[in-house]
């Protein structure tokens, strides 16, 4: 079997929960082919590439959805973290206004309008952020290889606004925003990248009702 070396954990955006995701990714049967050392996103982003170890990383939008839900939550639609956000996608109250939810109690018990307000939120992520998945996506920017899905999934962390900034700053350090728990926009970039999300159709006013 592997022997894992814990360089260190990231930041105190749950801790445990990022350890245990970063050991599922790295695997633990001697049959992976990944390396055999534990390594902080930002200094061993190919860790996540190849992983065939969790049953839900198949690189499709079904993939890059669960895979997202459980990085944010543990998969928990009924969790909201000390600072406000809610399920298991960790949406601000804020942009659940965007799509006219603002009953928080039946969001949180409601895992049905959950996956919708992902949906709709990726579908206008991708309209915001059209002109730079076409311009930037498939290429790399220092060390840092940009896709779409990293692209709309650093979107759901921080914002199209920010992540707009950082692709056309070339992805400066002063434009590499991070949340309340330290996880940066490049840290999503690289986490998920190369899902193919070519099926969801970028709307500009996705609707829940639709």
């Amino acid at each position: 079997m592997n022997i894992f070396i814990l360089i260190k954990l990231i930041s105190n955006r749950s801790s445990f929960l990022y350890s245990i995701i970063l050991l599922l990714l790295t695997g633990f049967s001697e049959t992976t082919e990944k390396t055999s050392v534990f390594y902080l996103v930002e200094e061993k982003p190919d860790l996540f590439s190849k992983s065939s170890t969790v049953p839900f990383i198949e690189k499709d939008f079904i993939g890059f959805r669960e895979f997202l839900g459980f990085f944010e939550s543990g998969s928990d639609y009924r969790k909201i973290n000390r600072f406000g956000y809610l399920g298991k996608y960790q949406f601000g109250k804020g942009t659940l206004k965007i799509y006219g939810v603002t009953d928080t109690n039946d969001f949180i018990y409601n895992p049905e309008l959950q996956e919708k307000v992902f949906l709709m939120n990726i579908k206008r992520n991708k309209w915001i952020l059209r002109r730079e998945i076409k311009k930037y996506s498939n290429k790399s920017l220092g060390d840092l290889f940009i896709t779409e899905s990293g692209i709309l999934a650093a979107a759901h962390l921080s914002g199209p606004g920010n992540v707009k900034k950082f692709l056309r700053n070339k992805g400066a350090t002063d434009f590499n925003k991070k949340d309340a728990n330290g996880t940066s926009i490049s840290d999503y970039i690289r986490i998920f990248k190369n899902y193919s999300l070519i099926k969801i159709e970028q709307e500009r006013r996705p609707k829940i009702s639709q």
